[in-house]
Order: C-alpha cells, then sequence, then structure tokens
C-alpha cells in the first residue's frame, strides 16, 4: 500500500515540476515564468517529499521532511514576488497583449517610493487640498 502511495505522490510530484518547466519555456515575459516557477515547482517539490516521508516511514525523516515543506512554503512565494516586484521596478517589460499593469502609475522613480494610489492622483488631490485651505484658512 505504502509503494502505491509514493507511486502516486512522486508521480504527482514530477508532474507538477515538469509543467514548472514547460511554463518556464511557454510563459511569454518574465512575471509569468516567475508565477508558474513558483505554484507548480513548489507544489511538486512538496509532494516528493510527500513520497519521500511516506517511503521512509521514519520519524526523523517525517519532521525534516514537513520542515522543508513549511520553509519552502513559506520562501517561495516571497522570493518570487520579491524577484518580481525587483524585475519590475528595474525596468522589465510586461508582455505586449497584457490588458492591465496595476503599478502603473504607484512607483515614483524619482524617488523610489511605491504609493497604494496612483502617483498623479494624489499630486492632484494634495493641490486641491491646498486650494482649498487657501481659500478658507483656520479661524
Amino acid at each position: 500500500m505504502t509503494d502505491i502511495l509514493v507511486a502516486i505522490f512522486s508521480f504527482s510530484g514530477a508532474i507538477f515540476i515538469l509543467l514548472a518547466s514547460i511554463g518556464l519555456i511557454r510563459m511569454p515575459d518574465s512575471y509569468l515564468r516567475i508565477s508558474v516557477t513558483t505554484k507548480a515547482a513548489t507544489l511538486g517539490v512538496g509532494l516528493l517529499l510527500i513520497a519521500a516521508a511516506i517511503h521512509f516511514q521514519d520519524f526523523s525523516i517525517t519532521t525534516r521532511v514537513l520542515a522543508i515543506i513549511l520553509f519552502i512554503l513559506l520562501t517561495a512565494p516571497i522570493s518570487g514576488h520579491l524577484i518580481g516586484r525587483a524585475s519590475y521596478f528595474s525596468g522589465v517589460k510586461l508582455w505586449k497583449h497584457s490588458i492591465m499593469d496595476d503599478m502603473e502609475g504607484k512607483y515614483n522613480k524619482a524617488t523610489h517610493e511605491l504609493k497604494s494610489e496612483d502617483v498623479e492622483e494624489l499630486k492632484k488631490r494634495e493641490k486641491k487640498e491646498k486650494a482649498l485651505v487657501k481659500k478658507k484658512p483656520l479661524k
């Protein structure tokens, strides 16, 4: 029975890693490549590690496997996010058929500030607030 579980988990893990490697080649820009490798490869490695834990059936190996899986699940999305963010800030272009750029207008290259709102909209709002303060001075 354990051999069947090991085979299922290892085959599934290998399939996910294969899909991640195919996605790495097929995706048109670096942002989609980061997404594919972060998700599919993490799942594939996790499944392979679970297969190893089932195969060896040792408490020390199982705890190490669980620690490694936890570490991968915590670090892979964060590292993928940071690599994507650094790519965007360094000027790596989006795919030409991308519909929307969520960070457009929110990053000020001169000050390296990232706003949660559009920089131009913030400037317009600040100008309006200053104009209102000038019109209505505090008593």
